[in-house]
């Protein structure tokens, strides 16, 4: 390990020659000798500190070094007395390290601020992520004073525009959920602000995936955190002034009384330079959360094969009018049926409609077999973590609630339910049978399970739970998608399980608990294209992603917008409708023939087994 406390043009010439010789310094010309205090280098990004502690960016890709931006205070905290962001440059060290994601080496500067707060930088690179730079952060109180820290911040930098580019000046692809179902990837304009928090941004929508990346057409910058939990962090990105550039950090408001001698540390976070899109952050991001253990499972041949949903019948749909439908999608060539929304009296007790099924599951039973006699695998959606209100299961179970620190519940507004709390074990183990029930008893071979409110929870305060944090909540949903995954796979090895949540951004960390993503209710065929690239970048280049029902699509009939980008072909197509909203879906001799070619290129051709 090699220790110097040095300062100024004297510390950047000395590091310059002894502990960034490995690093391969920037050269001098590029920086400049009155501000720089060290630099710190990584494969085709420089990163240079000044005197307090600011940083900027340079890219190197090809040989060619190009400045991002301007110092900012890249690192800092928000206190009960103000913003500490200057803490001048007292000492540096490096040395070599081995985690799980392998071989690297790491930098550790400290400065310490006219307050009394030290802030030590950890900056690590690795030989297997040559994209990726991490931040760990921490603050030391050294003063004799109690200081109350609300808010910390990394990885603030600016995307400058590119004078010479001709189009857009940025496009950006933000991880987070909002209810009005909004592009992941868009096109900037000045005025330009989104706060990307990853925790709930509306009743039921909510987390994400944290990262925020932001290109230009020759370099793209992008940053997130790297924890294998979910955190409750925000991702700002923001394009105010065309003269400034493209602004976004990371950041994570909650209060930490620092007494005395007391520290604090941030979480994980990372900085990536790429160029051309965002993918390429996407992939490296990726392969290092596999590296950290939070990896993406096999997928069965049965997730790849095209899709009939009866959903084009809704919810008042008849069990004869469904059966009726499946020799029409046998001979278009698809080979999945799912039963959709309307099987149950209500969210959360999922009894079975006696309408529908009068003899319960015999009836369901029976039904079941019938898609399989057709030649057909059978799917059923459903909704956990949603009860109603009225259900057996709210007056019984009350405390399978997910609760606000007022004691209120948190509203499921599709269906008018509320959110179960997926880190208490009473909401577990009532799942779990629910998932034996449904493969086990009744037989099928997959669950679609959907709703907008399965991508994130907020903090739940219940009691009842004895949770360590209310962030339990949030940090122990990705066990709750795992208990179900596992559960279905014991019974069926083949088991397909989709996650749709109606829009939302994916939450990373639910990912590995899935075999199959959707674009989950598109808006446009520009969404189902862009989703499945980021689905792909985040899943694995040959992931099944389905593009959803084909009527969700530009002109509802944009086969092409899956087939291109290797997306599982489906739709929603009734037959013999003579009224109601099936009509509207109603598959009439011309669909039926542009139906017909598309599916059939899909099964010759299976694209989506292809790398993206």
């Amino acid at each position: 390990m090699v220790i110097h406390n040095i300062s100024g043009y004297v510390a950047k010439c000395f590091l310059a020659g002894v502990v960034l010789v490995a690093m391969g310094c920037v050269h001098p010309s590029a920086i400049d000798p009155v501000e720089t205090a060290f630099v710190f280098k990584n494969n085709s990004l420089a990163i240079e500190f000044n005197n307090d502690l600011h940083s900027r960016l340079i890219s190197s890709f090809d040989g060619n070094k190009q400045l991002l931006g301007d110092f900012r205070a890249s690192e800092y905290v928000e206190t009960d007395s103000g913003v500490v962001s200057e803490f001048p440059f007292d000492r540096v060290s490096e040395t070599s390290i081995e985690t799980e994601l392998g071989i690297g080496r790491q930098t550790k500067i400290t400065g310490l601020s006219e307050t009394g707060l030290e802030k030590t930088v950890l900056i690590s690179s690795y030989d297997d992520f040559p994209l990726m730079t991490f931040f760990k952060v921490s603050y030391t109180n050294t003063s004799s004073e109690t200081i109350k820290v609300a808010r910390w911040v990394n990885n603030s930098y600016t995307l400058a525009v590119n004078s010479n580019a001709s189009g857009e000046d940025f496009w950006a692809y933000e991880g987070a959920s909002y209810s009005d179902r909004r592009d992941w990837v868009k096109s900037l304009e000045v005025g330009y602000n989104q706060q990307n928090y990853m925790g709930m941004n509306a009743s039921d929508y909510g987390s994400g995936t944290a990262i925020t990346d932001v290109w230009r057409q020759d370099v793209g910058l992008a940053v997130g955190h790297s924890e294998v939990d979910p955190k409750l962090v925000a991702l700002p990105l923001s394009y105010q002034d065309a003269k400034v550039g493209a602004q976004l950090h990371v950041e994570l408001e909650k209060v930490t009384t620092l007494s005395p001698g007391e520290s604090m540390q941030t979480v994980e976070t990372f900085v990536t330079l790429h160029q051309r899109d965002y993918y390429a952050t996407l992939k490296s991001y990726r392969e290092a959360m596999a590296a950290k253990g939070l990896k993406m499972d096999s997928f069965p041949d049965s997730a790849y094969e095209p899709i009939w949903c009866a959903w084009g019948y809704e919810r008042d749909f008849n069990v004869d009018e469904v059966l009726a439908t499946l020799p029409k999608a046998k001979e278009l060539g698809l080979e999945w049926a799912v039963l959709d929304d309307g099987w149950q009296t209500a969210e959360g007790d999922w009894y079975l409609n006696p309408e529908k099924f009068p003899n319960g599951d015999a009836d369901m039973q029976d039904f079941v077999q019938q898609i399989n006699d057709a030649g057909l695998k059978a799917k059923l959606w459903w909704a956990p973590l949603a009860v109603d209100p009225g259900t057996d299961l709210l007056h019984e179970h009350s405390d399978m609630l997910l609760l606000d620190e007022d004691g209120a519940v948190h509203d499921v507004t599709w269906w008018n339910s509320f959110y179960l709390c997926p880190a208490y074990e009473g909401t577990r183990e009532y799942t779990k049978a629910l998932v034996k029930k449904m493969m086990g008893t009744w037989g099928y071979a997959g669950l679609k399970i959907d709703g907008q409110h399965l991508n994130g929870v907020a903090p739940c305060h219940n009691p009842a739970h004895n949770h360590d944090s209310p962030e339990d909540s949030v940090e122990q949903l990705a066990e709750f998608w795992q208990m179900i995954y596992d559960t279905a796979l014991e019974i069926n090895p083949e088991a397909v399980i989709e996650i749709c949540p109606c829009g939302t951004s994916y939450a990373f960390h639910n990912l590995p608990f899935m075999n199959q993503s959707v674009s989950s209710d598109p808006l446009s065929s520009w969404q189902i294209r862009h989703k499945g690239k980021t689905l792909k970048g985040l899943m694995g280049e040959s992931a099944p992603y389905y593009g959803d029902h084909v009527e969700l699509s530009d002109d509802a009939s944009d086969f092409a917008s899956s087939m291109g980008i290797g997306a599982v072909l489906g739709t929603k197509f009734t037959v013999d409708a003579t009224e109601g909203p099936a009509l509207q879906f109603l598959l009439d001799e011309e669909k039926e023939q542009i139906w017909s070619q598309w599916i059939a290129t899909y099964n010759e051709k299976m694209l989506p087994k292809g790398i993206y």
